[in-house]
């Protein structure tokens, strides 16, 4: 994330490519990694993760960057597309996407912080 906006705000388009493919693939791995950890019986089981009010603060933080990442994922691809069939790409959604990766950014630090406070027992969730 960090990349792509650092990029975006220099308007370097090959490097905020390489970037967000990078976030892509970092939020695939992230969504099956805790995908496997709340569901698949490892750990603490489904029941801890379901029963725990800071686990469903941490999905409505994924969940809200999934959405501000819509808007950001569709320009970039229409980007690639442009720029692969030998076209211009029309940048003057930089400054928004510039402000999306700020915010995206900023919801990603915090979601390891709610992590951390859950698995120290914050939350009020007793076996």
């Amino acid at each position: 994330m960090w990349a792509r906006g650092r990029a975006l705000r220099r308007g370097d388009l090959p490097a905020a490519f390489a970037a967000d493919a990078a976030w892509g693939i970092a939020a695939l791995l992230w969504l099956a990694t805790g995908l496997a950890r709340a569901f698949g019986g490892l750990e603490k089981g489904t029941h801890w993760y379901l029963h725990n009010p800071l686990f469903h603060v941490k999905m409505e933080l994924f969940v809200a960057i999934v959405l501000l990442e819509i808007y950001p994922m569709v320009t970039l691809i229409r980007w690639r597309i442009a720029r692969r069939g030998g076209g211009q790409a029309d940048t003057s959604a930089l400054p928004t996407l510039v402000r999306l990766n700020t915010i995206e950014l900023a919801l990603t630090v915090a979601i390891p912080f709610v992590a951390g406070a859950m698995a120290r027992g914050v939350g009020g969730f007793i076996p």
